[in-house]
């Protein structure tokens, strides 16, 4: 069978972790390919809510394996604290979750360089979750990274200690440093190593090939979304992994050919969290709104995000650059009650309409020129059919479909997966 992949479209948190979890009992193996634990994952089922970091969103269905990725970096620390969470589901984490030795993993010294860092550029800060994952991938591509591999080498306490000095040694050119205590970060890490090592640690590319000739349904897992993406984002104020389809590929090891469906979520509005440009934010009382009913705070951070109308341009270059198949809207109940709602088109910059995403939108010259349509007044949180949508919910689901080119194929109208709405025209592996 085919791999489909599943990624966000806007700036994250356009709701993955739901949909990875209700799509799971169609596929075999949950993989996640790219990200650190500055994902926050929200799921929500039998009244409880869980947000996961590191391991991947399908882990709560029995006989399905979940795997985290090459492309993944790994805080033992914060990985320790999820798998402890997980327990009271009584869940067999390690039959279900195998890990490739090629993921990365994050030491306690990069997260205090990347607060070094970020109190360095002042009031140019470009809003990291301080995790560290930004040094670690850098570490990676400077070729002195830490794999998960490495701990079970023989000389894995030596490989520790250089990269240990090397980031000391970085720590030095700083001016302000972060309070810290590093005695007390790598009790803590080295406690987490330890539990790494009792999970099944894989060749992950090789485990993924041989199940794909098996016949196995895969889904690859994103994490953030694609405006964020260290390429094609609104650089440089984006995360440091290819959270597009691409990264899939380099993330699991899987040729592009084995490909299938590309699904794409978003949001019915568009938020953002921490710095960076954001064309269709709102300062109003329709700002607010939207983040009071969409409880629109960071499942990681905790911090408040901006809010706005959605954003086609953005929305169509995403799915330009991900070849989506099939996208699935979320929180759509949020704009239940509003009476008009704006959708942006086209942007105005100096005198130029832009209806594709220019090379540079770091500039708060830029005018969205939208288009109103009528909102709905009725509660739709708790509709099961496509069937019983209110009309001016139906026209506005017509339109994005008319302007984007691609199939709305699942709705999302609350936060549980019950909440879900799958249309008529969405088929797994049709």
């Amino acid at each position: 069978m085919a791999v489909d992949i599943l990624l966000g479209l806007q700036w994250g948190d356009e709701g993955k972790g739901k949909i990875v979890d209700v799509l799971t009992k169609s596929y075999d193996i949950i993989a996640r390919f790219q990200g650190g634990p500055n994902a926050g994952h929200t799921l929500e089922f039998n009244h409880n809510k869980h947000v996961l970091h590191t391991i991947p969103s399908g882990i709560f269905h029995k006989n399905k394996i979940n795997i985290i990725g090459n492309g993944v970096v790994i805080d033992p620390t914060i990985f320790e604290k999820e798998i402890k969470g997980l327990n009271k589901y009584s869940l067999e984490l390690d039959k279900i979750l195998l890990i490739s030795k090629k993921a990365h993993l994050i030491l306690p010294t990069h997260r205090i360089l990347d607060s070094a860092s970020e109190i360095s550029k002042g009031k140019f800060k470009i809003g990291s979750t301080l995790k560290g994952i930004g040094p670690a991938y850098m570490d990676k591509t400077g070729r002195n990274g830490i794999r998960v591999g490495d701990i079970i080498s023989s000389d894995w306490k030596e490989k520790y200690a250089s990269l240990l000095t090397k980031h000391l040694n970085l720590l030095k050119n700083f001016k302000n440093l972060p309070d810290y205590d590093l005695k007390l970060m790598e009790k803590a890490f080295f406690q987490g190593v330890e539990l790494l090592k009792k999970f099944k640690l894989i060749d992950s590319e090789q485990y993924l090939h041989e199940e794909i000739l098996k016949g196995k349904n895969i889904l690859a897992e994103g994490a953030q979304g694609s405006m964020l993406d260290i390429d094609f984002g609104t650089y440089p104020f984006v995360t440091s992994s290819t959270t597009t389809a691409a990264g899939a590929c380099t993330g699991l090891g899987i040729s592009p050919g084995k490909i299938k469906d590309v699904y794409g979520i978003f949001k019915a509005y568009a938020t953002r969290v921490g710095s960076g440009p954001f064309p269709t934010e709102l300062f109003d009382e329709n700002g607010n709104k939207m983040s009071k009913i969409g409880n629109e705070f960071g499942a990681t951070t905790g911090r408040a995000r901006r809010c706005g109308w959605i954003d086609l341009v953005a929305l169509k270059y995403s799915i330009q650059i991900n070849g989506v198949t099939k996208l699935m809207m979320m929180k759509s109940d949020v704009l239940s009650g509003f009476k008009k709602i704006k959708i942006c088109n086209a942007y105005k910059i100096n005198n130029q309409i832009f209806h594709h995403l220019p090379y540079d939108i770091n500039s708060n010259k830029i005018e969205p020129l939208y288009e109103e349509i009528e909102g709905w007044d009725e509660d739709i949180s708790n509709i099961v059919s496509e069937k019983k949508f209110p009309k001016n919910f139906i026209n506005y689901i017509e339109y994005l479909e008319d302007k984007l080119n691609v199939p709305i194929a699942i709705i999302s109208v609350g936060p549980d997966r019950k909440q879900t709405i799958f249309r008529e025209n969405f088929k797994i592996h049709s």
